[in-house]
């Protein structure tokens, strides 16, 4: 059901539209304007120990450096460990040639500079929610706090049968914003998917934009992101940045928010300069209207080995607008601020969900990527498949390798691997430093411990579970 402008229902006091700017501004400002700080104890505590543990890794690699040449000769002596090392090495040897390929591209990304107010096109904003409470608030306040053209700009926020009180905050916001702010209701929750799909159908903006109702946008992002609609008229698609909001004092957070600017700013940024970001994630994206509406019908009805498909419909919509010949960009400094989970059980949930959406996606994107699908060059598209695919079918060797490793020889398994996390995780420090601070970069060696020792089960799991429906977790802040 929509809205009833009338009703004016809400437990809160009335607030006027001047104070509402000035809160919401001062809401913004205060985060943009914060730093993190690793002032938690805990936080302490945890990356000393982090630094502690590799530098005991590298002592037992060093100690044991005779028996891991050992281990290799006896692995080279077998047929079936020859086989597997020869294939370890070629992928080696891809990747690293796919890192520079990936870095050569990174330098030659550049955003798409904004453009003026008579070329911007108009753009329907769509927030969906389920059980957000006063974050859809913040969420909508940060949107109509947009520096955009408001006669160009549609606002939609809807409730997917949300229990707790977030139709009340979306009321409020009503209030405040008027006639720029449409909301409804559904009447059960029936999950994102369809929420957009109502959207999508009531919206009426030649631009779709999706916000997720826990992210933030600063006040150019909006426009950021539509500018590249306006100068390039095979644009199907629009990947924002997104950074984390909640990483002030959690030890999850900060981790995440250093891979996140590691996928986003260099992975999206190469993967833009070939036209083909593989997965505009939901805490910010924008579609094409056109390019919406040409897959539409099978995005809303996708299904994956007979059963509906009901979580990844950004990367499954991302997906078939490239199949559709489009050009899928990313737009550096159009930044989104979003939760993400706080506690491993929400983080390795989100983790499967996204799993199982490449595994479903990645056998979609089979069967076109190496067809004439667009006019111009698709190799840099196929080599970001391969690259994606090749992670996922080597998962089931890797972790079968790494537990006999464990097993012949724990400490030189222990030495060996948080060496390479030593090595693989500085890159994403220095880039994290460089970009934006230093002493938080740190982050990123924590996370690769916590991803190679506690996530490392996600991928096998999820491909031996891709048929299974469901969110998982409803509630938690759980961005892509």
């Amino acid at each position: 059901m929509s809205i009833n402008p009338n009703r004016t229902k809400f437990m809160k006091p009335k607030e006027t539209a001047s104070t509402n700017t000035s809160r919401t501004k001062k809401f913004t400002n205060r985060f943009l304007n914060s730093t993190p700080k690793t002032h938690n104890f805990h936080n302490r505590i945890v990356l000393f120990s982090t630094f502690l543990l590799i530098s005991i890794g590298i002592y037992f690699f060093y100690v044991f450096f005779n028996d891991f040449e050992k281990f290799n000769a006896d692995r080279r002596s077998t047929t079936l460990g020859y086989a597997f090392m020869s294939i370890a090495f070629g992928l080696f040897i891809y990747k690293a040639f796919f890192f520079i390929y990936t870095a050569y591209n990174y330098f030659k990304y550049k955003p798409v500079a904004s453009v003026g107010d008579k070329d911007l096109p108009t753009i329907t904003v769509i927030v969906p929610a389920y059980n957000e409470g006063k974050q859809v608030w913040d969420t909508l306040m940060s949107l109509a706090e947009s520096n955009y053209p408001r006669d160009k700009m549609q606002i939609l926020s809807i409730d997917d049968g949300s229990v707790d009180d977030t139709w009340d905050w979306m009321l409020d916001a009503k209030d405040k914003l008027g006639e720029r702010l449409s909301i409804f209701q559904q009447p059960k929750n029936k999950g994102k998917r369809h929420a957009l799909y109502r959207g999508f159908n009531v919206g009426n903006g030649d631009v779709f934009v999706t916000v997720d109702s826990d992210s933030i946008v600063t006040e150019d992002t909006i426009r950021n992101l539509v500018s590249p609609f306006a100068k390039d008229e095979q644009c199907g698609a629009v990947a924002g940045n997104i950074r984390v909001l909640n990483n002030k004092k959690e030890m999850l957070p900060k981790m995440l928010d250093v891979s996140f600017v590691m996928s986003f700013e260099f992975v999206r940024s190469a993967e833009s300069n070939l036209n083909s970001v593989l997965c505009t994630p939901g805490a910010l994206a924008a579609y094409r209207r056109t390019a919406v509406f040409g897959c539409l019908t099978e995005w809303i009805n996708q299904t994956f080995m007979g059963q509906p498909s009901d979580i990844g419909e950004d990367r499954a919509m991302t997906n078939m607008i490239l199949k559709q010949g489009k050009h899928v960009l990313f737009q550096k400094d159009a930044v989104a601020y979003t939760n993400v989970p706080e506690e491993y059980l929400g983080l390795y949930k989100m983790f499967i969900r996204w799993g199982r959406s490449n595994v479903r996606e990645n056998i979609s994107m089979a069967k076109y990527v190496f067809t004439n699908f667009r006019e111009g060059k698709k190799w840099g598209t196929r080599l970001l498949f391969i690259s994606q695919a090749s992670g996922i079918i080597m998962s089931y060797p890797f972790v079968i390798f790494m537990l006999f490793f464990v097993i012949a020889h724990p400490l030189l398994f222990l030495g060996s691997t948080l060496l390479s996390i030593l090595v693989f995780s500085s890159f994403s420090a220095l880039f994290f430093g460089y970009r934006y601070e230093l002493k938080e970069a740190i982050w990123a060696y924590t996370y690769s411990i916590v991803f190679t020792f506690a996530l490392f089960w996600i991928t096998p799991y999820a491909i031996a579970t891709a048929s299974r429906r469901g969110w998982l977790t409803r509630g938690l802040a759980e961005k892509k």
